[in-house]
């Protein structure tokens, strides 16, 4: 079996460029295979939390990270009712990262690739879409691409999205919790402003969430699960008017969608996998739990993931061990958090989102109302967006040489 393809990591997104970096960073020699010819999507998260930039700092790339385009938001507010209510300041956390990072995902993907290209054990390949896996004795040997080539690997690392072929090919258990809401996905131009303005505005049986690019507003309106069609049914001018009406900062530009086909229909999924390994596989990311939008943490899940699976896999692999024995390692050190955060996630479904896409009248509930009055709890909440439950360092090696 070539080194070239020790371990081959399919998909180009957070988590998979993270693990491709630390693996080939720790001298094992990595592959990683992106279905896209880039990484220009537009409908990406942005939002690089502090727990992320803490990790970019222990790698020493920090400051190179954060002198790409971005601006910074050190505290989190919503807008309910028509009244702001301060929720998280992020602003007393420990390390550098002491604020959310909000930069287009094609930015932060380009500068990994870039770091990652660096080193000499480190392989991107685009366009290259895996479709299957290969196996060989009851175990993963390999993952076959559309094109039909047959790529052979000592482990393959599912980070191919919430809706993974490779994940159904192994045959992983998905548990899927339910997600009661879909978004509609727009932009809207705006004008820069010194601060940053991504906020979420509930209020008359709705709920949008902007998030601030700088020149324009990448908008999401959130609405019940398959009601899509209902919400198009009722025409384009009563989705703007309806826009504008909860989300004031938006009425100016919110005239220039001038169809349906400027409005995407980005399906919510909520759902994790039972088993995230079977011999040869390993699933992080997404593909091993999908992620509500709520909060924005779900790519700084894939980043922890990523990482674990680095700490507890690159050293062994480089030295030549078996990595079977281990893969249940990674899962074990990382259900927690994805229980906790998708337990958090549900219960804001329920308690917030829930009553403000079914009811016009829209009341701060009382945790909103206490953070709001007392600046020290906003803190909590600070700890849990940024830096999450169980949050991983870096502790995989670095090869020498």
């Amino acid at each position: 079996m070539s080194d070239a393809q020790r371990v081959v990591i399919v998909g180009g997104g957070p988590a998979g460029m993270i693990a491709g970096l630390l693996f080939a960073r720790a001298g094992v020699s990595t592959l990683v295979l992106e279905k896209h010819a880039d990484f220009l999507r537009d409908f990406r998260g942005d939002t690089v939390h502090p727990s992320t930039l803490d990790l970019f700092d222990e790698l020493g790339l920090l400051d190179a990270l954060l002198a790409l385009p971005h601006d910074k938001v050190s505290d989190v507010e919503a807008v309910i009712g028509g009244r702001a209510y301060a929720i998280a300041d992020f602003s007393h956390l420990p390390g550098r990262g002491r604020f959310i990072a909000m930069m287009p995902q094609w930015h932060f993907l380009n500068f990994v690739a870039a770091e990652a290209r660096k080193l000499p054990d480190f392989i991107l390949r685009m366009e290259a879409e895996a479709v299957g896996v290969v196996s060989t004795g009851g175990r993963v040997a390999g993952v076959r691409l559309a094109g039909g080539e047959a790529i052979p690997a000592r482990l393959v690392i599912a980070a191919d999205g919430r809706r993974s072929m490779l994940r159904d090919a192994a045959a992983l258990p998905l548990d899927d919790l339910g997600a009661p809401i879909d978004v509609f996905w727009f932009r809207v131009s705006k004008r820069p402003t010194a601060k940053n303005q991504t906020q979420g505005y509930l209020g008359g049986g709705q709920m949008v969430v902007v998030i601030d690019r700088g020149d324009y507003f990448q908008c999401a309106r959130v609405i019940a699960k398959g009601t899509a069609d209902r919400v198009r049914a009722r025409g384009l001018d009563v989705f703007r008017a309806e826009v504008a009406a909860t989300a004031p900062v938006l009425a100016e530009g919110i005239t220039a969608i001038g169809s349906w086909d400027d409005v995407k229909l980005l399906t919510v999924a909520l759902d994790r996998l039972i088993r995230w390994s079977t011999p040869g596989l390993l699933a992080i990311g997404d593909a091993a739990h999908a992620m509500s939008p709520v909060g924005g943490v779900g790519i700084n899940l894939a980043v922890q993931d990523a990482v674990a699976a680095a700490n507890i896999l690159a050293g062994p692999i480089a030295a030549g061990a078996d990595p079977d024995p281990l893969l249940a390692r990674v899962q074990a050190r990382r259900m927690l958090a994805v229980r906790v955060i998708q337990g958090l996630q549900r219960m804001i479904h329920r308690t917030v989102i829930g009553a403000a896409i079914n009811n016009t009248t829209v009341t701060a509930p009382l945790p909103v109302r206490l953070l709001d009055a007392a600046p020290l709890l906003r803190r909590i909440p600070a700890r849990v967006l940024g830096l999450g439950v169980r949050r991983e360092h870096i502790r995989s090696p670095a090869k020498r040489g």
